[in-house]
């Protein structure tokens, strides 16, 4: 039996936090965190302030969908280069800035527009402003695998989540409090100057140390033996077949050649770590609604409370990872986002208690902070350094979509056996990822090992 790891003191980890790898992603997780409610609940808002009709205003939420799909061109993000944009600023940087380019130019395209006479053009800034978001969180993840040992990922992860927030705030909060005070063409402008903290926050941070991309091709087995075979093809055709050998199937094929056995029960693993509260998060609202809080309490408990304690669960994941490693806080974190959920059950019970809301929230967000943070970790050391962009996209949406899918489904259930019963069957849907969390701690060829301290 292998011996356990070796800790950092406390004092070592918090002096992760000080690390300028780890305060770059503050930054980019507002970045990051900027555009999505201006697609979606702040965009809704705003149509219907315009008036326009909420039938319409529902298909505006399968702008969404491109979030989840954003693995289908994460090879192209991992391996094209841009022509110039590449050489000078790198492969991760160059994405970053075409993404917050194309941002920016959605954001002031829908400034310009009354939204109730140019729906379609609104519609087709939108998706511009998710597209560049999606590539966006692409080579954001992979910036922040590629920049790091696996070690301080989670309090990468965890400052990420804080910055994260923060761009959720400035778009929800913060854009309709410009709109009702100016204009919402004024809050739309605002939100794309505030674009300009990723931008420069990508300037002037260092790329990210990785081969060439030409290198990487002309290592890998199959590319090569791919070129070898396919002699006597025209060089245009050889080159793309190539290529798409290379960003496409290597790195499927590696993390099955890395994994063997173990990557089925792995993949299991990511898919259903998260399904216990994710299939209960569209009934949390109704459940406040239906036990008679209002609109204004719901706002201000979940935004006070709420993003506090989200952050304050991210900031507790990633020291605690940092003090104990992965496996132990994989384990503690699988098991607290299961057990809060039975939280929801007994405010079900207890009927309209504001303290009671207060508690349910509260432990809601805290371990769903610290769940995150620490699971995001794990997702960064299963990543492959040669394939972070893509590898990274097929966990982070294999990571939310049985859950969502499952999600669809809860309305059924709370009407056939009310809030009480369905928040315990989501709470019984964590025990799985409970135990595989348990297998991941057992098998330390899956888990970084903390360094003693920054000296060591």
């Amino acid at each position: 039996m292998m011996p356990p790891p070796a800790q950092r003191s406390w004092r070592d980890a918090l002096a992760v936090y000080l690390r300028p790898q780890v305060i770059t992603m503050l930054f980019l997780g507002f970045s990051a965190g900027l555009p999505f409610l201006l697609v979606f609940s702040t965009l809704s808002a705003w149509l219907r302030s315009s008036d326009v009709e909420v039938a319409a205003i529902g298909f505006f939420s399968w702008i969404g969908i491109l979030y989840s799909i954003k693995f289908f061109w994460a090879p192209v993000v991992d391996r094209l280069a841009l022509p110039g944009i590449t050489r000078i600023f790198g492969q991760r940087r160059g994405w970053m800035l075409c993404a917050q380019g194309m941002i920016i130019i959605g954001l002031i395209g829908l400034s310009s527009l009354d939204a109730h006479l140019n729906l379609r053009l609104v519609a087709f800034f939108a998706l511009l402003v998710a597209f560049g978001s999606a590539t966006q969180d692409i080579t954001i993840d992979a910036f922040r695998i590629e920049s790091a040992q696996d070690d301080i990922q989670a309090a990468m992860a965890s400052t990420y989540i804080i910055g994260y927030r923060g761009g959720l705030l400035a778009a929800g909060a913060g854009a309709l409090y410009v709109a009702d005070l100016v204009s919402w063409e004024a809050a739309y402008l605002c939100m794309a100057a505030l674009v300009g903290v990723g931008v420069i926050t990508a300037l002037i941070r260092p790329e990210p140390k990785r081969s060439s991309l030409s290198v990487q091709f002309i290592h890998e087995p199959q590319v090569r033996t791919f070129i070898r075979k396919s002699r006597g093809r025209p060089k245009p055709l050889r080159r793309l077949q190539a290529w798409a050998i290379g960003a496409i199937i290597c790195p499927f094929t590696d993390f099955f050649t890395r994994h063997r056995r173990k990557a089925l029960w792995l993949l299991v693993f990511v898919a259903i770590f998260r399904i216990s509260d994710l299939s209960m998060a569209a009934m949390a609202n109704p459940l406040y609604i239906d036990l008679g809080f209002s609109l204004s309490m719901i706002a201000n408990v979940t935004n006070v409370f709420g993003i506090v304690m989200s952050i304050g669960g991210g900031i507790l994941g990633g020291l605690l990872v940092a003090r104990y490693g992965i496996g132990p806080i994989l384990i503690l974190g699988a098991a607290i986002v299961a057990a809060t959920n039975l939280l929801f059950a007994l405010l079900a019970v207890s009927g309209p208690s504001t303290p009671m809301l207060v508690m349910t929230i509260v432990g809601d967000n805290l371990s769903n902070g610290l769940a995150s943070t620490v699971f995001i970790a794990f997702l960064s050391s299963l990543t492959s350094r040669a394939y972070t962009a893509t590898q990274y996209a097929l966990f982070s949406s294999l990571m939310t979509l049985p859950g969502k899918f499952i999600g669809g489904f809860s309305g059924m259930v709370v009407d056939a056996q009310g809030y009480v019963v369905f928040f315990i069957m989501a709470s019984l849907l964590g025990i799985p990822a409970i135990l595989l969390a348990w297998r991941v701690n057992r098998d330390r060829e899956l888990l970084p090992a903390p360094t003693p301290s920054a000296s060591a």
